[in-house]
């Protein structure tokens, strides 16, 4: 039976007891956790929890071990193409060609993903992102916060429902990083699902509806901010508290 595109009153992403290994060494354990249409979620964890192996999996760029995984209602798997009709994603390395103008980077990009006309969606992005001043411009001398607009403006060229953003703030300069996070919420008072890895907890305070905490291969925490901080001062010291526990089970 072919998925249906959810509403937004259902499951944007379903994860199930998602298994990976490389080798002997397993990086997912059994990963489970649901993003709700049209809500921000933060994925959390120390580097090597396996958050960039999750979202090269929900992205389609590597397949499970074993478990399931829908986006935008597909299977990860099977209906990959489907899947990639309705994501985009931004790594924490800025796809942006540094020879071309950033209208020329979105039009490319409007071209790859058969926008009808690249031209004009190149334009109302551009504008969108604060950025037609340099439209003309070559990238290459972009400041980071510019790049990594045009970078996040090129994923959207064709109007996915779900926004991969693995880490995109680092590196950028506070002013920057805010204007990241203000473009996170117009994406999603606009009705896109944002699925967000960062290394920075006040981030995932300030944006996240829900965040969740992956270490050693498994899901300990999922919850509001305010849930998992509960009882800490911050979300930094529950996530300190949470992966230093004894407790954390093993395979």
């Amino acid at each position: 039976m072919t998925a249906v595109k959810p509403s937004p009153a259902h499951q944007a992403i379903d994860v199930r007891e998602l298994t990976k290994s490389f080798g002997t060494t397993k990086v997912l354990r059994g990963v489970d956790f649901t993003v709700p249409a049209g809500s921000v979620f933060c994925l959390l964890g120390s580097n090597g929890a396996g958050k960039s192996t999750t979202i090269r999996i929900l992205t389609t760029l590597l397949k499970p071990d074993s478990g399931s995984a829908t986006v935008a209602g597909y299977d990860v798997v099977r209906q990959a193409r489907r899947v990639r009709q309705h994501i985009a994603l931004t790594g924490q390395a800025a796809a942006v060609d540094d020879l071309l103008t950033g209208r020329e980077n979105l039009t490319l990009a409007g071209e790859l993903f058969h926008s009808p006309a690249p031209g004009q969606r190149a334009d109302d992005l551009l504008e969108q992102f604060g950025l037609t001043g340099s439209a003309n411009k070559r990238a290459g001398p972009y400041s980071g916060g510019m790049r990594r607009r045009l970078d996040i403006a090129m994923g959207l060229t064709g109007t996915p429902d779900i926004i991969f953003l693995d880490e995109p703030t680092t590196g950028l300069d506070p002013q920057n990083r805010i204007e990241v996070w203000c473009i996170i919420d117009r994406l999603v008072t606009d009705g896109a699902t944002v699925f967000l890895t960062t290394q920075y907890l006040d981030e995932a305070e300030r944006l996240a509806s829900r965040v969740a905490i992956l270490h050693e291969g498994r899901i300990i925490a999922d919850g509001t901010p305010a849930e998992l901080r509960a009882g800490q001062a911050s979300l930094q010291d529950a996530f300190l508290t949470l992966v230093q526990s004894p407790h954390v089970p093993e395979v």
